[in-house]
């Protein structure tokens, strides 16, 4: 916790991979920015194994403004893990999170800053309504950001992406973010209940240096991730309630579909009527075939339920106030 006697406006938390050529230009924009509007503040690089000259920039940097930090990963671990290992470190009272490529423009920062301690919100997310980017990027963004609208129940975002957010400090000291999730951070705060989430139209520059990390795997990735956090922010705590019921439903729909061949055969047999063995029915396999599922899903929510009693943090929580 930051000490009383110290308090810092603002944590900029700013993930990398082979930024170097921009290090130096984007520091020095946002030292005017904090200079010209009196904030407090401290600029954490996290380095996700960067194999340019990013970490010595880095350094060189903090050697001249002690408001820089730096934190090196050994390899390439992903953005949802340096902006994990970024919100665990940083110190302010509004955290703002940007990418290093100089798409992210700092002169948003004071706006940004102002909605957070001002307007009361919990999270505010940058819409970049014009892009620099090219369709193969622009069009998947669309459609995640319609999909995410849709399931996360955030329907005021259209760009839950965007690197620059900012957050209240309890928010980032409340969530995880893991594997790719970085994607889908409002909805994560809004499920761990941070609920009062903003939005705030951004300026998007072209790249100025080096090539875009977009890779194909987002094809993929994205819509996974999606449904993923959609799971777990709804049945993460109860997984019996979503495998149980779709068991217990297929279970029954079984049962009374196998019930009705079997009473169908007695009912021919006892009026001597033309029949055929039960097993040649198709529906005798697909009413089987549905109870065995149902006992399946049934189990699997069972043993999930029983892994998340076991878990340390099944009974985690976010308290606002303490008196």
């Amino acid at each position: 916790m930051v000490s009383d006697f110290f308090k810092m406006d603002i944590s900029l938390v700013i993930p990398l991979l082979n930024e170097a050529e921009s290090l130096p230009e984007l520091e020095a924009w946002i030292r005017r920015v904090m200079a010209q509007h009196g904030f407090s503040y401290e600029v954490l690089f996290i380095d996700d194994g960067s194999t340019d000259s990013s970490w010595q920039i880095i350094e060189q940097l903090a050697q001249e403004n002690p408001a820089v930090r730096g934190i090196k990963f050994r390899r390439n671990y992903g953005k949802s893990a340096a902006l994990n290992t970024g919100f665990a470190a940083c110190k302010g009272d509004v955290v703002i999170t940007m990418d290093a490529d100089l798409q992210d423009s700092p002169d948003e920062i004071s706006e940004l800053y102002r909605m957070i301690v001002e307007d009361k919100y919990d999270l505010v997310s940058g819409w970049k309504q014009k892009r620099y980017d090219p369709l193969s990027k622009t069009i998947p963004t669309k459609l995640y950001n319609w999909a995410a609208r849709k399931i996360s129940g955030i329907p005021n975002l259209h760009d839950f992406n965007c690197g620059l957010k900012s957050y209240k400090r309890d928010v980032v000291k409340s969530i995880e973010v893991y594997g790719e999730m970085h994607r889908y951070i409002p909805a994560i705060a809004k499920w761990s209940g941070f609920s009062k989430i903003g939005e705030k139209v951004v300026q998007h520059q072209a790249r100025k240096y080096g090539v875009t990390k977009f890779g194909l795997s987002r094809f993929i990735n994205g819509p996974l991730d999606l449904m993923s956090i959609a799971f777990v922010g709804k049945f993460g705590r109860r997984p019996m309630h979503f495998f149980g019921t779709i068991g217990l439903l297929m279970f029954f729909f079984g049962f009374v579909a196998s019930a009705f061949v079997g009473f169908s055969k007695l009912y021919r047999l006892h009026n001597d009527l033309p029949t055929v063995l039960v097993t040649r029915n198709p529906f005798f396999y697909i009413s089987l075939t549905m109870m065995i599922m149902g006992t399946m899903l049934f189990v699997t929510g069972f043993l999930a339920e029983m892994l998340s009693r076991q878990s340390p943090t099944r009974n985690w929580y976010v308290v606002e106030k303490e008196i």
